[in-house]
């Protein structure tokens, strides 16, 4: 029997209720390019119990991208949830190392793959650790593979061709969560070839501003920081650098307003690489 919970949850919370059934936890941890940190390393040294490693740079991807962590097709999807020993019926609860930065993308792929009760875990693993929650450092185990079917929720996701479309029509709202002089153009981009700036109309919230020492601010600010961007005749969309982060401002719409944000997986990647796409800078 699914258990359907927040789409966030507590340490406390999670420390309380590890062993209730059917509770699948999923490590997400990443690092930007070139940091010294082995997230896959770090996971089979610690990890909260009978947690799995879920590897969306390298292979729970799109490999025939030349973007980076494209979401995968869904029988590419089912085929590595299956193989971590996840099914359907899961809840599954996702964390990192940094508290909350890469966890709300796994969440977001396992909403986009249809997945109904999946939620992230507030302030990740060191607040798991500061709860006095239980770590496992024994060798991982092979998870028992299951037989997940993913069902793609094309309004979770939208590509550069529809995004192209909408703003030329003025019939979406794209909220840009890169930092302040990235979104202006102010500063280079980090990833070689790619122009800075925006895309017209675009608005921004970096996505530390949602954050406070690791955790997400509570619900009144967040409130405060999303609602004045947010559309509420027109599609939002979230977009960041690469597809990582925008999934950060995902989930805490859909936590303080009810309201899913589509996230643009391509991103500024994928937008500020193509000469042809339009962009603005300050």
């Amino acid at each position: 029997m699914q258990q359907v919970i927040s789409a966030l949850v507590s340490a406390e919370w999670l420390r309380d209720n590890l062993n209730i059934p059917n509770l699948k936890m999923i490590d997400a941890s990443w690092f930007m390019p070139g940091s010294e940190r082995n997230a896959k390393s770090e996971w089979m040294s610690q990890r909260i119990p009978g947690a799995v490693y879920f590897d969306f740079d390298a292979e729970i991807v799109d490999k025939s991208s030349p973007l980076p962590h494209m979401l995968p097709s869904p029988e590419q999807f089912e085929q590595a949830v299956s193989a971590l020993g996840i099914s359907n019926e899961d809840t599954v609860v996702v964390y990192d190392s940094a508290g909350i930065f890469s966890a709300p993308r796994v969440w977001w792929m396992f909403k986009a793959m249809g997945h109904k009760s999946a939620a992230v875990l507030d302030g990740g693993f060191p607040a798991w650790i500061s709860a006095g929650g239980e770590i496992d450092t024994e060798t991982p185990r092979i998870p028992v593979a299951t037989q997940y079917v993913a069902e793609l929720d094309a309004e979770r996701v939208i590509d550069r061709d529809t995004l192209l479309a909408g703003i030329s029509a003025v019939s979406l709202n794209v909220i840009d969560v890169r930092p302040v002089d990235r979104f202006s153009g102010s500063v280079k981009e980090p990833r070689p070839g790619v122009r800075s700036g925006h895309m017209p109309n675009a608005k921004n919230l970096p996505f530390g501003k949602l954050i406070l020492n690791g955790k997400f601010k509570d619900k009144s600010a967040l409130e405060q920081l999303i609602a004045p961007v947010v559309s509420e005749d027109l599609l939002n969309v979230s977009s960041c650098g690469s597809g990582v982060t925008a999934c950060i401002l995902s989930l805490a719409s859909e936590i303080t307003l009810g309201k899913p944000i589509t996230v643009y997986d391509g991103s500024w990647s994928e937008w500020g690489s193509d000469p042809s796409l339009p962009i603005v800078s300050e």
